[in-house]
């Protein structure tokens, strides 16, 4: 039994499902060189800094209406940062009807939705390839709520906000809560696909698989960008910069990079 937005069951308590969303995007860069890895590093520790991190954070608990009660963040040596949010029930003025639909979530200056009880997360992972040429970065972003509003409605924000090659994105409800016959619910609103809460204008720039246990409630979807530019992968300078058997050779690497990432398994042995 599934509750959807026309229905209004009476629970025997508070809502105790979890709703767990984590979405993991990837930036891939060429970097011939260890002075241009470094620079890409240093642009990339840059760019997503820990007050950076913070304030996306942030505007994810403004979209899922949720009150930040305390903030941990940090910036590591050599790269890498991490954030982690504790935040609770925020003030609702108004519970959106359209709260269980499948459809993209707004961006931070819209709505407030209702939460109880939250945390949110982002690490992130500079790496490169050992004998130099391929870079790349990895977020990986965790928003855990309880109660009614489902955390796929922060992820049209999260999408746009990190410049992104290959996402995978898992939501999974765990727990049940009860109605007041005690009867058990394991989740309460319908969902199909993580793909139904990704903008059209999105979805189009993206190849998406899905990979559902729908009988666990356990969804999950890959993504990978369908326009390949070379332009678009190399750090400072212009492909016309290079031979063309150098733009023929950096381009399998790179879509190598990208297919095993998006496939979880390497490819050349």
């Amino acid at each position: 039994m599934r509750l959807t937005h026309e229905e209004h069951i009476e629970l025997h308590g508070f809502n105790n499902l979890t709703k767990s969303l984590s979405f993991n995007m990837y930036d891939i860069c060429f970097t011939r060189t260890r002075e241009e890895r470094e620079a890409y590093l240093n642009y990339i520790d840059d760019q997503y800094s820990a007050e950076r991190l913070q304030k996306i954070l942030i505007h994810v608990s403004d979209i899922i209406g949720a009150h930040v009660l305390n903030v941990a963040s940090q910036d590591f040596e050599p790269a890498g940062a991490s954030v982690t949010l504790l935040v609770s029930e925020g003030p609702v003025e108004h519970a959106p009807s359209e709260s269980f639909e499948e459809s993209p979530g707004p961006l931070p200056e819209s709505v407030v939705m209702q939460l109880d009880k939250s945390h949110i997360t982002v690490h992130t992972y500079p790496e490169y390839h050992p004998d130099e040429g391929i870079s790349t970065f990895r977020a990986d972003i965790d928003v855990s709520t309880c109660g009614e509003i489902s955390p796929l409605k922060a992820l049209h924000y999260l999408i746009r906000s990190f410049e992104t090659d290959v996402m995978t994105i898992d939501y999974r409800v765990r727990g049940f809560t009860r109605d007041k016959s005690g009867y058990k619910l394991f989740i309460d609103h319908e969902i199909s696909s993580i793909q139904n809460y990704i903008p059209e204008d999105v979805g189009e720039l993206f190849h998406m698989i899905d990979v559902n246990v729908y009988q666990e409630n356990i969804f999950h979807t890959k993504c990978k960008l369908r326009e390949f530019d070379l332009n678009n992968y190399l750090f400072g300078y212009k492909k016309e910069r290079l031979h063309p058997d150098e733009r023929i050779e950096i381009t399998e690497r790179l879509k190598l990079e990208m297919d095993e990432i998006f496939y979880g398994k390497n490819m050349v042995q």
